[in-house]
């Protein structure tokens, strides 16, 4: 994709935005309104093919539940409907996932509704977090911040390992599992303690996302490259992803409170190189997954990265060009008529025609800062 001149015009941004939101309204919300909805079960099927037919359940996840309930708490008094989805997905969280036993939420379920995967994990609690934030910013249900409020306290006192840092994964019980830290559920926690900041003051959680940032520069920025590592400084097979930095960048770039921290200053610097070695230069594809040394370990082009580099841009300094040609490669590249493409190979082919029902939350969450963005 040729370069746009600098001299791009913010009213051609805004008309090409206009026309990508309106697909996310058109089309992809109400995929997950019909087809992707299983009314029986009260929970979005897991993904829906190209023909916009449910793939065969084999599993719900919590996750999936709260990505789709922050989706539709953002679309609350802008889509039809958009509120009692919301409740419906919030009850679901509940009665499906939550173990009455031992506290926390189950992983996931059969296509029956028994539990299935029943390990705890810090990637899904982060995310009933960041749901219920946003959720009850909306709606201001006590019920709705009590699960907040249960969420947060089963992170700090089941997964806290004492150095800022969460364990990933633990037993039904809350017994070890020995996962140690990982950087992808780290992010997401921090983007729950971010959204909860947002809806409240709360001096523990502003105090624990400040520690936590504190343990990801220790223990997981690589000292020459700046980069931040997926799994913690000397691990085996270790790799960074593009797409990850430009992700906890924009977050810490938006938040005053992180902006000036150690963490934000790596981030800041390793973001060109990021670019010069994960995105192509002509198309803007983000490749999936590279070494230390910047070797492509997965050349695989996925919406989700597309759509957090684009949003990344948005915060970086006199940039409006960049964010137009980023916006065209999402748009050209990843969306059609019928929903989007959720990946693509190294050659640009086409991989994946599934849609996922987690990808909407990477979409709203980067339109999110489009908005911001054009103001």
């Amino acid at each position: 994709m040729p370069p746009v001149p600098r001299s791009a015009s913010q009213p051609e941004l805004t008309a090409l935005f206009a026309s990508v939101q309106q697909h996310f309204q058109d089309v992809i919300v109400p995929l997950w309104q019909g087809p992707g909805w299983n009314a029986d079960m009260a929970l979005p099927y897991e993904a829906l093919d190209a023909e916009h037919q449910p793939l065969a359940p084999q599993r719900y996840r919590a996750m999936a539940c709260a990505r789709q309930l922050y989706v539709f708490s953002s679309l609350i008094g802008q889509v039809p409907a958009a509120q009692e989805r919301a409740a419906a997905l919030f009850r679901s969280l509940q009665q499906h996932f939550h173990d009455a036993e031992h506290g926390g939420w189950f992983y996931s379920i059969d296509p029956h509704g028994a539990p299935l995967d029943q390990r705890k994990d810090l990637y899904t609690h982060a995310f009933i977090l960041f749901a219920c934030a946003h959720y009850w910013d909306k709606v201001r249900e006590p019920l709705v911040e009590s699960v907040l409020n249960a969420a947060l306290e089963v992170i700090a006192q089941r997964f806290a390992t004492g150095d800022g840092l969460y364990e990933a994964s633990l037993d039904r019980d809350w017994s070890t599992l020995d996962s140690g830290p990982l950087q992808n559920p780290l992010m997401h926690l921090a983007e729950a303690f971010l959204a909860t900041l947002s809806v409240r003051e709360d001096i523990p959680v502003q105090r624990a996302l400040i520690e936590l940032c504190t343990g990801m520069q220790k223990r997981f920025i690589d000292p020459q490259q700046s980069v931040l590592m997926e799994k913690p400084l000397g691990a085996v097979d270790n790799w960074f992803e593009p797409g990850h930095q430009f992700e906890w960048y924009f977050l810490l770039e938006s938040s005053p409170l992180l902006r000036d921290s150690i963490l934000h200053a790596s981030l800041s610097r390793a973001f060109t190189r990021t670019e010069q070695l994960g995105v192509d230069s002509y198309t803007g594809a983000v490749v999936a997954m590279l070494d230390l040394e910047g070797s492509a370990m997965d050349a695989t082009q996925r919406i989700w990265a597309q759509a957090e580099y684009l949003r990344a841009l948005t915060l970086r300094p006199n940039n409006e060009a960049s964010v137009l040609r980023q916006l065209r490669a999402l748009q050209q590249r990843f969306l059609h008529a019928g929903g989007w493409y959720e990946c693509r190979d190294e050659k640009g082919e086409v991989s994946r025609k599934d849609m996922p029902s987690t990808t909407p939350y990477h979409l709203a969450t980067c339109y999110r800062g489009l908005v911001d963005y054009l103001g």
